[in-house]
């Protein structure tokens, strides 16, 4: 059996790695996968919890948060596109005003 620190171990890496790439990434679709990475990360942790403590709440609430996260990516690649088409271009940088 994996022990609990190796998963939480990995989910703060996996986290640290989403982490950076928002502030380093200007891409808009790399910082939408790396916020997707940030969430799983969470995932992960709520799940090894879980395991470790044989409560299935956190299970319960993964499905919340997988729930949020896919309507999060549809608002928000609608966005993109929107964005997208008015700008030509998927740069953070370009989108930093709300008038489209």
């Amino acid at each position: 059996m994996v022990p609990l620190s190796w998963y939480l171990a990995l989910s703060a890496v996996l986290f640290t790695i989403g982490a950076v790439g928002v502030f380093v990434k200007r891409n808009v679709i790399s910082i939408f996968m790396c916020i997707e990475l940030m969430l799983n990360a969470v995932n992960l942790t709520l799940i090894a919890f879980s395991s470790y403590y044989r409560e299935i709440s956190g299970q319960l609430f993964v499905f919340i948060v997988m729930t949020v996260a896919a309507a999060e990516a549809g608002v928000g690649l609608a966005l993109v596109i929107a964005v997208l088409r008015n700008r030509q271009s998927l740069d953070a940088d370009d989108a930093n005003l709300l008038k489209l």
